[in-house]
């Protein structure tokens, strides 16, 4: 099926900030053939966001990030998250471009190569964000600390770990977001590929 395959009675705006909330009245086609009866859906409506998992081949090590998560408040014994270094495209910014600036802003890593690994919708049922998740080459020699925009309340600690101990995290749950498990699971399939090609 395709966009043609849904109509959109009514889209109403019930909140614009920095993200938005719509609500739309639609009907879409069914696998039977016919239109579907009438649903109301509320969109969670962002923009796009870069996540890079910096990589340093030379030691097979990883740069993580470490900051408090508003989202994890709620259902976590702790709401600071292990995570990617991660940033919307909110101007006119190429995803890499993106990637690049905000190794430098949350974990003070300058990016070699990129690597695309893939682009997804994390929550398609409710939001329209699509994630574009990249490898980042990188020197993890003396990386570490606190960074991040004191501007945008950002107060992010860096590590750097062996990609098995992230692995590690990831099997026993202390990374539990969608974007690092991916990256670090890629990682963990083409790590010879990418060690060969960037060392």
């Amino acid at each position: 099926m395709q966009r043609d395959d849904v109509e959109i009675l009514e889209r109403e705006a019930c909140f614009r900030g920095f993200y938005q909330l719509d609500r739309l009245q639609l009907r879409h086609r069914q696998f039977a053939g016919g239109m579907g009866p009438q649903l109301s859906r509320e969109l969670f409506v962002r923009h796009d966001a870069v996540c890079v998992l910096p990589y340093d081949p030379q030691r097979d090590s990883v740069v993580l990030i470490e900051q408090f998560r508003v989202g994890a408040l709620d259902k976590s014994a702790s709401p600071w998250l292990l995570e990617l270094v991660a940033g919307l495209i909110d101007k006119d910014e190429a995803p890499e471009e993106v990637a690049r600036r905000e190794a430098v802003e949350e974990a003070g890593v300058t990016l070699g190569s990129l690597w695309p690994i893939s682009q997804y919708y994390p929550s398609p049922g409710g939001s329209d964000e699509r994630v574009h998740l990249f490898i980042g080459r990188c020197d993890s020699e003396g990386v570490g600390g606190v960074h991040g925009l004191a501007e945008e309340g950002e107060d992010i600690r860096v590590h750097v770990w062996p990609l098995e101990d992230a692995l590690d995290a990831v099997k026993d749950g202390r990374i539990d977001n969608a974007a690092s498990i991916i990256a670090l699971q890629w990682l963990a399939l083409n790590r010879a590929e990418v060690r060969g090609l960037w060392s």
